[in-house]
This record gives C-alpha cells, structure tokens and sequence, in this order.
C-alpha cells in the first residue's frame, strides 16, 4: 500500500495541519515508510507468542481486596474542631 499526494493532504486536513506544497513530497516519502515498516512487521510469525507485559517475566504484587475501616477513627478526628461518634461536625451552610 502506498500513500498519494491527495491522500497525504487529506490526512492533514483531518489533522488539523497545515501543509505546504513542498511539504507534501516528503510527508508522502514519511508515510510509505511507516506503512512498510508494518506490513514488514507482518510478516513475522507470532503463532504460539504470548503476549507481555513487560520484557522481564514478573509477577504484579496483589494484595488481598478486603474492606476494612482502618480502625484509626479516633486519630482521624482528633485535630477537628468537632467532631461526635467519629465524624466531623461542620456548620449548617444551607436552610
């Protein structure tokens, strides 16, 4: 596949850029480039390749997704201002 001068300007137009006609050469000379570089890439054989994550195996560190209330309520609340049955107390802003 390769890309033409009419095409190289309508990408452009659909991103946003301004292009020159001088620029549009090179860009067209980019663009064929990067479109055989993946059809190269497509030719690789990857049959039976797990995909990765990293380029080192290693294992995520998990933690157990339990639900706990920290059981510091009281140091929470101890620099309020006031504060009643482990909750804040703020003023009544609205009526």
């Amino acid at each position: 596949m390769s890309v033409d001068a009419a095409t190289v300007r309508r990408i452009a137009h659909l991103a946003r850029i301004a292009v020159t006609d001088d620029e549009v050469p090179h860009l067209q000379g980019e663009l064929n480039a990067m479109l055989a570089f993946v059809e190269q890439l497509a030719e690789v054989d990857v049959d039976g390749v797990e995909p990765m994550t990293s380029v080192t195996p290693m294992q995520m560190k998990k933690r157990a997704d339990v639900v706990t209330d920290g059981d510091i309520a009281d140091q929470v609340v101890a620099n309020a201002p006031a504060a009643e049955d482990h909750f804040f107390l703020v003023p009544k802003v609205v009526e």
